[in-house]
């Protein structure tokens, strides 16, 4: 695990909630990154009440479809013919998908998530992971859903440009990657 101190280029931001999302059990939503060449060091960490969180249990590392369905972390990068959606679940699954332009030409994406250490505490939680970015990365969004355990979902990001949660929007891409 890496803390930010360990880590002088560490660059970090807030996600907030979508407006039209219900109370969140989390108070809190930050993300530690950094670049080194093709691969992108990511930190999720959230705060709040964990025990009113549906976090997914332990599973077989590896790819897996609809992550996003339960809690789960994600990072869309904007590269020169596109973008990557990236999927990182607490459970160690996690899923690539490359687009052509926004939710057209879906497909999976060679480029890999390796989900690193994960913490949880009675208050927190944090995820640390690697990406391998594409060729021409250029912009970044990150976000995140929150499954409650009252059945209620809660959309986190850096930009929320629509009216509904919509994580491909391009305006949804608002860092630009260092």
């Amino acid at each position: 695990m890496f803390e930010p101190t360990d880590r002088p280029t560490m660059l970090e931001v807030r996600l907030k909630p979508h407006p039209a999302s219900p109370e969140s059990p989390i108070d809190t939503l930050t993300v530690l990154f950094e670049r080194d060449g093709l691969a992108l060091w990511l930190r999720f960490v959230a705060e709040g009440q964990m025990p009113e969180v549906v976090w997914p249990g332990p599973a077989e590392p590896g790819r897996a479809d609809d992550l996003w369905r339960h809690s789960c972390f994600e990072a869309f990068v904007q590269a020169d013919d596109g973008y990557v959606e990236y999927n990182l679940s607490p459970s160690g699954q996690w899923a690539t998908y490359r687009f052509d332009s926004p939710r057209q030409g879906m497909r999976n994406a060679v480029e890999v998530a390796t989900p690193g250490e994960l913490d949880l505490a009675w208050d927190m939680l944090a995820l640390e992971t690697r990406i391998e970015l594409p060729n021409g990365a250029i912009r970044l969004g990150l976000s995140a859903v929150i499954e409650a355990v009252d059945g209620s979902f809660s959309y986190w990001a850096l930009a929320h440009p629509s009216d509904k949660p919509d994580f491909h929007h391009p305006d949804s891409f608002v860092l630009d990657l260092p």
